[in-house]
């Protein structure tokens, strides 16, 4: 029995013992409970990753409120998971069933991730505090990757049709983290830095059939260094997917390290 399942049968009052009265069903919306089931699939799955913290990073008002990419529902947040010397900050609002309609799915049937074991003790916060993350690299990396993948409604469809994609984000020198932590080995001489999306799997499941709605897959975001980026612009497709392979075979698999060889 998944959780929506689980959740519309927990709403049910049972009879009353000797009453002889029927039972009584509580009227709910099933939007939200779609939504109620879609955050408790995702908990009990980062739950199952690594140390999954309570409170999540997100914004006083949503950003779909002050011009900002729209999300499925006004709810954008970032989850936090810690594992070992590493920290998985991921989108959590992504998958989340669209606000005012219905039969169109768990939203854009996605969410982004990005794990790292290079965060500064400054930046990585102590369990419970996960405020100083919001001032790291990772997260403004995972941000901005995040606004791009909303306005384009998603990228599942692209996903299955290329494999891994890679994005470009221009304007490194006028990023507010970014440039201050990443070292000049990512930063490309026109100042853009890259990405990879949906490249190596990690050692978890990342489709999550368990959904309300529909499947929901992980997506992971990995920072690319300039030269990889570069052969990815010399190379297209082909050489996409032969830097996904030499990033398995040098065990990197989709883990964003500041401090490794660049492969190419």
């Amino acid at each position: 029995m998944n959780f929506f399942k689980k959740l519309l049968h927990a709403l049910k009052k049972p009879s009353s013992p000797g009453t002889g009265l029927p039972a009584q069903t509580v009227t709910i919306d099933p939007a939200h409970a779609a939504r109620e089931s879609t955050h408790a699939c995702l908990d009990h799955h980062w739950q199952s990753v690594g140390t999954m913290e309570q409170d999540v990073l997100g914004y006083a008002i949503s950003p779909a409120f002050t011009g900002g990419s729209a999300w499925p529902s006004t709810r954008q947040a970032y989850r936090v998971v810690r594992r070992g010397e590493s920290v998985i900050l991921a989108t959590d609002g992504m998958s989340d069933p669209f606000e005012d309609a219905e039969g169109l799915g768990n939203g854009f049937e996605m969410e982004l991730f990005l794990e790292t074991p290079d965060l500064p003790a400054a930046f990585r916060g102590t369990l419970g505090n996960i405020g100083p993350l919001q001032d790291s690299w990772a997260f403004e990396l995972l941000e901005h990757v995040g606004k791009t993948v909303a306005e384009a409604g998603g990228i599942t469809a692209q996903l299955d049709q290329y494999g891994a994609l890679s994005l470009e984000l221009p304007g490194f020198s006028q990023s507010n983290r970014l440039s201050t932590q990443l070292p000049a080995q990512f930063v490309t001489d026109d100042d853009a830095i890259g990405v990879l999306l949906g490249g190596p799997a990690p050692d978890f499941p990342t489709r999550l059939d368990d959904m309300p709605l529909s499947p929901v897959r992980l997506v992971p975001v990995q920072l690319l260094t300039a030269s990889e980026l570069e052969y990815i612009r010399c190379g297209g497709g082909k050489a996409r997917s032969d830097l996904v392979a030499r990033l398995e075979a040098a065990g990197v698999k989709h883990l964003s390290s500041l401090k490794r060889t660049s492969l190419i």
